[in-house]
């Protein structure tokens, strides 16, 4: 029997019955979202710190260490597509309840990992889940807000949240780490996990759409696939030179899936998971392409620096974790400005500084040694880089959701987060592969072994601000400039005439 729609809940088919009633219900919606999204960042980052811990716990071989977050961030990104199209065809609550639910079995299962493979099955399962969950949050808020202020302030605060739990979850990460144990960063997400259910079951839509076809799991398959063995064969790499048959094969099998993947979708898919279509449209393929950079660095940044911390500083969990309070401050910061900097001098110019300012961090942190000092040497990289995160991150979201059509919106959310979740898993394969290649050399060289690590991970900081120097190209080439009417005010002309009439 179909779910009854209670018509305060639909905002595509009628509205609330009070103004009152309708901010209230906008004000859960956009509370739950946020939370699933805290989760879903959180647990890209909350397991760097805890990376030693668990390798030492359940006897991980360095190789294979990595896979630890790049289970999480594959099946995620993997998955994303098919997730957003998912929601599409069973209803937005349905989805997001049944998110939360694997996000929770999931996280219980990797709290009471026995062995390196429970522990990454359980990771993917985290994955799965959030690939659900993500797109729906999205989703959600260009549905409830479709008034432009009003949705750009909740895209401001997503996008907060978003940039923002990357940086808490390391934070979180090392607190938990250190003053309890490592399967407390599972365990974390259960409280998570209840609250926002109970928010999503009282705010969220009960409606059962149209039925538009059956999932595109065809081409969910073949798009993990893959990514799958993209990076796999990156990763695999380090132990096998570029040139083999493995490798090569690997990179090989990787290609054809994708080959095969956009044919599946252009020409035999009933009901696709990408239109491909939708990708023409300038401000959905330039922030595909940015956010999938900037993933790559994000999660780089992230992973490197709290192996830094460990490995060549000595820094324990709770000292490592609580190192990245700076990056917190600095995120968050950023993303409060961005909303009202976007609206005074435009979108182009806040991402591309924003850009900017990220990889002018990264290259700071290239420069780190076995000497450096946290506040001389880890403070400053942090708060230029996460400052720049946070203004890069509203003004791309905002451009990549703009003027696109609600029935598209868990397309575009999907999109953009799979780039953004697919480029951090490529990137860290890469750059995980030449910094233990430039390690092994600066070894081999007569360095000591801390300096030796500094030098892989210095590397690999360069590299991710080449990386975040080529998305800012991208901004200044193709991300349109701001329309000015004729006779009309700057956002900077209206403060000044309204402090004017003051």
């Amino acid at each position: 029997m179909p779910e009854a729609t209670p018509p305060v809940l639909d905002t595509t088919h009628a509205r609330p019955h009070s103004p009152a009633a309708g901010h209230t219900r906008s004000g859960i919606v956009l509370a739950t979202v946020c939370l699933c999204q805290l989760m879903v960042t959180l647990d890209a980052s909350i397991v760097n710190i805890a990376l030693p811990a668990m390798g030492h716990a359940l006897g991980f071989a360095d190789s294979a260490l990595p896979w630890v977050v790049n289970a999480y961030a594959l099946a995620f990104g993997g998955l994303l597509l098919l997730g957003g199209r998912i929601a599409d065809l069973v209803g937005h609550r349905r989805a997001l309840l049944s998110g939360l639910v694997l996000f929770g079995l999931a996280s219980v299962l990797g709290g009471f990992a026995q062995t390196s493979a429970q522990l990454v099955a359980a990771r993917a399962g985290q994955g799965v889940a959030a690939a659900l969950l993500a797109p729906i949050s999205l989703t959600l808020i260009m549905v409830t807000f479709t008034e432009g202020p009003a949705r750009a302030r909740a895209l401001g605060i997503w996008s907060m949240v978003t940039a923002g739990g990357s940086a808490l979850g390391v934070l979180l990460g090392g607190v938990l780490t250190d003053l309890l144990d490592w399967r407390w960063v599972f365990f974390v997400n259960l409280p998570i996990v209840l609250v926002a259910g109970l928010l999503a079951g009282r705010s969220v839509p009960a409606v059962r759409p149209p039925r538009t076809g059956r999932p595109d799991v065809a081409g969910a398959v073949l798009a993990t696939g893959a990514m799958v063995a993209l990076v796999y064969g990156l990763m695999e790499a380090d132990r096998h030179p570029w040139g083999s048959t493995r490798t090569l094969g690997t990179l090989g099998a990787a290609l054809l899936l994708g080959a095969a993947f956009l044919a599946w979708e252009a020409r035999f898919a009933t009901a696709p998971i990408v239109r491909l279509g939708i990708l023409r449209v300038r401000t959905v393929w330039v922030s595909g392409l940015i956010v999938t950079l900037l993933g790559a660095a994000m999660l780089v940044g992230f992973y490197f620096c709290s192996l830094y911390l460990q490995n060549v500083l000595h820094y324990g969990p709770l000292a490592a974790g609580a190192a990245f309070l700076p990056f917190c401050a600095g995120t968050m910061a950023g993303s409060m400005v961005a909303a009202r900097l976007t609206a005074r001098v435009g979108g182009r110019a806040v991402l591309t500084t924003g850009l900017l300012l990220a990889g002018l961090g990264m290259l700071w942190f290239g420069g780190l040694g076995v000497d450096s000092g946290y506040l001389t040497a880890f403070v400053g990289p942090s708060l230029v880089t996460s400052l720049g995160v946070g203004l890069c991150m509203v003004a791309n979201t905002s451009m990549g959701t703009s003027g696109v059509d609600p029935r598209e919106a868990g397309l575009v959310s999907g999109l953009l987060n799979a780039g953004r979740q697919c480029g951090g898993s490529i990137g860290l394969a890469v750059l995980s592969t030449l910094a233990v290649t430039t390690t092994r050399h600066a070894a081999g060289g007569g360095d000591t072994a801390a300096a030796a690590l500094a030098a892989g991970y210095d590397r690999a900081f360069v590299v991710t601000a080449v990386l975040l120097g080529l998305a800012a190209l991208v901004a200044v080439l193709f991300v349109p400039a701001p329309k000015r009417a004729p006779g009309a005010r700057t956002g900077a002309e209206a403060v000044t005439e309204a402090a004017a009439r003051r």
